[in-house]
């Protein structure tokens, strides 16, 4: 018989695989980033298309095999629709997942990150925060979850105020990262902030900022 395990997470990417089946990365509560075959999730008209979408979060009862696991059933709690309709937000979601993506490992522990990436997503949403601050907010704090952050630039030219967001975005908890607005001048101090610390971190170009870049 075989055996099942239920997680918490959200969807980071789906794959086609073969004629009618999913391979879906999930980042969990309980086991890290996992792989998980979904099949029959293309066919027409199948249960498991649309619990397999990316961005979808929610609880995932899973078969466990030697190497691999295999989705059963799942109960998804938010799909954050609104990202489906708004493309601009669709893509900030896309980095945020291909940054949980590039930091996260299977059977680590990636509660804060998973924490991190499902407030984001719901934060662009809402919409009652820019988007360009949701991504300096997301970006600095991915940094600091992962151990990375080096502390506050040594820069006199910041304002007070951009010094003050930049600790707190590093202090605070999770649930209250996304309780705040700046000024446009504090924005863009902390936007090139950001810029230098993913420069300095994130080895890798992520798509869906390249595609952000001309969009906005």
């Amino acid at each position: 018989m075989q055996e099942f395990v239920c997680v918490t997470g959200i969807i980071l990417q789906q794959t086609p695989i073969g004629e009618y089946d999913r391979r879906i990365c999930l980042l969990t509560k309980e086991r890290g980033k996992i792989s998980a075959f979904a099949k029959g999730a293309r066919r027409p008209g199948s249960r498991m298309a649309a619990v397999t979408s990316p961005f979808s979060f929610g609880v995932f009862k899973l078969y466990e095999g030697r190497s691999s696991y295999t989705v059963k059933e799942a109960d998804i709690q938010n799909y954050f629709e609104a990202l489906r309709t708004d493309y601009i937000g669709a893509y900030y979601g896309m980095y945020f997942v291909e940054v949980a993506d590039y930091y996260t490992r299977e059977n680590n522990d990636e509660i804060e990150m998973l924490k991190l990436l499902y407030q984001s997503l719901k934060a662009i949403c809402t919409g009652s925060l820019p988007n360009r601050l949701v991504k300096c907010v997301f970006e600095v704090k991915s940094i600091a979850v992962n151990g990375e952050f080096p502390g506050l630039p040594e820069d006199d030219g910041l304002e007070e105020s951009t010094v003050y967001a930049l600790h707190y975005i590093v202090s605070s908890s999770i649930e209250k990262l996304y309780t705040f607005n700046v000024t446009l001048s504090v924005l863009e101090q902390l936007e090139a902030v950001a810029l230098t610390y993913c420069d300095r971190f994130m080895d890798r170009e992520f798509k869906s900022l390249e595609i952000l870049k001309t969009l906005c």
